[in-house]
């Protein structure tokens, strides 16, 4: 059987993402001492990291600064042609600088250079000659190997700037574990949007006070039904003498048991003893995988033993989280 002929474009596509892959691998092999340096020089920074490059590179330089901002160091982009008419204004002596050129030689970062040298503020170089004008004023240079651009000229900056995105990643994330920036800290710049819902914490979103559907150990079912009726969210927790959360009663348990005799029968002869439960300050993206994990559709929230809340797969649906 003959095989299926790739579409040209498929192949040229194919072609272009394994010659950006073999740099990116390029890249990997690269890493040395000298990035650590670059980490620790940023991370002992008092105020921000200012990122700037000229052209492609400053469309990158651009989406580093924003992945730095949003993983705990402050950020911002400034164009270096800008700078050159009053917007070095934006840079302190307590900032830092990264600056992207591949070839080292953009003389738009010259004024950029050197007011970095006049006020010694922290200068790292992401370029691939170590030996050029760039890479000779900065303090640490993060020398990026040589590697064929993936267009059919070999002139385009497509795999040069897929590989100094990767290596602005590698700083943001290097940098974010360094400083021990957590989900919670995460939050606090992505309020919107559905990383904010994930971000959000279960007691933000379950249901509280009245809503818990309880009723006592004892209680009959005839009782626990109409509890569970009230309170629409399938289940009914069942608590001891101490306010303890010792069972549960889904609409599945009811099912299963439904006979002659069920309305007078006690809850806990039914309910399942010791149910799973959560606590209310895990991520409502954790609680989310949680329920699927065990493939079930509500929590109820615990502290201290005690039930403080529910949480249904439909308030993660409400929030967007799903």
């Amino acid at each position: 059987m003959a095989s299926k002929t790739v579409p040209a474009h498929v192949a040229s596509a194919k072609r272009t993402i394994e010659v950006e892959i073999k740099g990116l691998e390029a890249l990997a092999a690269s890493l040395n001492g000298t990035f650590e340096e670059a980490v620790e020089k940023l991370a002992d920074l008092k105020g921000r990291l200012i990122v700037t490059g000229m052209g492609k590179s400053g469309h990158i330089g651009r989406k580093i600064a924003a992945t730095l901002a949003s993983t705990g160091t402050p950020a911002q982009f400034v164009h270096p042609g800008e700078a050159s008419h009053g917007d070095l204004g934006m840079i302190t002596a307590e900032d830092g600088i990264l600056a992207l050129s591949w070839g080292g030689e953009s003389a738009e970062l010259r004024d950029i250079l050197a007011y970095a040298k006049r006020f010694k503020i922290p200068l790292i170089a992401i370029t691939s000659r170590a030996q050029s004008t760039l890479g000779a004023a900065a303090d640490v240079v993060l020398e990026m190997p040589q590697a064929q651009e993936a267009c059919a000229i070999g002139m385009a900056p497509t795999t040069s700037t897929t590989m100094q995105l990767a290596l602005g990643d590698a700083l943001a994330i290097a940098l974010m574990e360094k400083k021990g920036f957590a989900a919670t800290d995460y939050k606090l710049f992505h309020p919107g949007g559905k990383l904010g819902a994930m971000l959000q914490h279960v007691r933000d979103v379950m249901h509280k006070s009245s809503d818990i559907p309880l009723v006592p150990e004892g209680t009959l079912m005839s009782d626990a039904i109409i509890e569970m009726t009230q309170k629409r969210l399938g289940c009914v927790g069942v608590t001891d003498g101490k306010g303890a959360l010792t069972g549960l009663v889904t609409d599945g348990d009811l099912r299963r048991h439904m006979g002659e005799g069920i309305l007078q029968t006690p809850v806990d002869a039914i309910m399942t003893k010791s149910p799973k439960v959560i606590g209310p300050d895990m991520l409502a993206a954790e609680a989310l995988s949680k329920l699927n994990e065990n493939k079930i559709t509500s929590f109820f929230v615990v502290e201290d033993g005690k039930p403080v809340g529910l949480v249904h797969i439909h308030d993660f649906l409400h929030i967007g989280v799903v």
